[in-house]
């Protein structure tokens, strides 16, 4: 079946040339069509333009089984594509929440065994079938919201059985759900408790063991590091991303979210696809991204949650960055996946103005997941990843009207999606 949307108020995020990222100032830029109309046909778009310039008799006549849509008062955006989730875990950890409210640090919370440690322990227990089932709900959650793309890491395993285990159930979700899926393989995640005094055994097992068969199994598209205070040095994380090279897998790094924690120059060095979280940047890291192909990634949802400075976006942008945003959906630290949510934090606590927000979310981040030639924009020959608003006054009303879900119909692989 073939798509027609006419009467589109404002198409959104429109490439003829697309762009693999947006940085600096050109972030403030963003095209867009008024009185617009989008044809979709073999889950591709394939043709957008000015309603006085659609002959609908000849979209209606090219294929056999056209759909109509009319979305007039109604905006069309490409979908939210979320580079950086954690949203396959074994049980919620409200009760940590509660520590959180009374005081407690993140770090005090995982030195006494809790956080990462705490979801490792139940995730022993939790079989296959019950993640892939939780994770489906957390996935049709994220698709009403409008994510098209997401990509979802391991982690929360922290032994070889339980890392595979993760990453076994990304890969089914691949192979059922709509969503365009990337696998992160992050085994080194957090410090087992019984290896704290003898952290470099545990990059071992990371290295020897869990990577080979994540390897030979083709269950991960890149290798992350938890590289920051507490956690691993950089010793570990570059021999963890080049460990990862060795079988082509390329790095996503967690990085200076509690320090300054050296993650973004190890990052930069073994040429990771990003570098994420980065709530600690000086003008050496700003510097050393300047001459890198790796994409700074804020995820605000954390620092909310926990209560952190915010990471300092206007100067990375000042300075010509491209900035990705992602919301870092996991159960400890950002129980959200609701990336509406990011944009309109992207305006009230990073000062960046909706055009910036929009592309921080979609083709910046799509680059953060590799996927640049699939989603992104609304650019012919793009996967028909988009969702069509409510009706709503103008595109500055996404991040303003906050709380309220704005996507109304979604359309995935060129076909509208019911997820009730």
């Amino acid at each position: 079946m073939s798509i027609l949307i006419e009467n589109i108020k404002e198409l959104i995020q429109v490439e003829e040339n697309p762009k693999l990222v947006v940085k600096g100032k050109d972030m403030a830029n963003m095209q867009t069509i008024k009185n617009a109309f989008l044809f979709i046909e073999d889950g591709l778009i394939s043709a957008y333009g000015n309603m006085e310039d659609l002959n609908k008799s000849e979209y209606l006549s090219a294929a056999k089984d056209v759909e109509v849509i009319d979305a007039s008062d109604r905006m069309v955006f490409p979908s939210f594509v979320d580079s950086h989730t954690h949203l396959v875990y074994p049980a919620s950890r409200e009760i940590e929440y509660i520590d959180k409210i009374r005081g407690l640090s993140y770090e005090e919370i995982a030195k006494r065994g809790g956080g990462i440690l705490n979801s490792a322990r139940l995730m022993q227990k939790v079989s296959e079938e019950e993640l892939v089932e939780s994770a489906l709900l957390r996935l049709k959650e994220i698709i009403t919201y409008g994510t098209g793309a997401v990509e979802i890491k391991s982690g929360y395993g922290l032994t070889v059985e339980s890392e595979l285990k993760m990453l076994r159930v990304i890969k089914r979700l691949k192979q059922i759900s709509p969503l365009v899926i990337k696998s992160t393989f992050l085994g080194a995640h957090s410090i087992p408790i019984e290896y704290r005094d003898k952290q470099s055994k545990y990059v071992d097992i990371v290295v020897n063991e869990m990577l080979p068969q994540v390897a030979d199994e083709g269950l991960a598209d890149y290798i992350d590091v938890f590289c920051d205070k507490g956690f691993f040095t950089v010793d570990d994380t570059e021999r963890i991303l080049e460990a990862g090279l060795k079988y082509n897998i390329r790095g996503k790094i967690h990085a200076n979210e509690l320090d300054y924690s050296g993650g973004v120059q190890a990052g930069i060095k073994y040429n990771a696809l990003s570098v994420d979280h980065l709530e600690f940047i000086g003008d050496a890291e700003i510097e050393a991204l300047l001459n890198s192909e790796t994409m700074p990634t804020v995820l605000p949802g954390a620092a909310f949650f926990l209560g952190m400075k915010y990471s300092p976006v206007r100067k990375m942008i000042e300075a010509g960055l491209p900035v990705a945003l992602a919301s870092d959906f996991n159960p400890g630290s950002s129980p959200s996946g609701n990336m509406q949510l990011i944009v309109s934090m992207a305006s009230i606590l990073y000062k960046m103005i909706p055009q910036e927000a929009i592309n921080a979310t979609t083709i910046n981040t799509a680059y953060a997941m590799g996927i640049s030639h699939q989603v992104g924009s609304i650019c012919i020959g793009k996967k028909a990843n988009l969702y069509i608003t409510t009706p709503i006054p103008t595109y500055e009303f996404m991040p303003y009207y906050y709380g309220a879900n704005k996507a109304d119909v979604i359309i995935l692989n060129g076909k509208v999606v019911k997820v009730n």
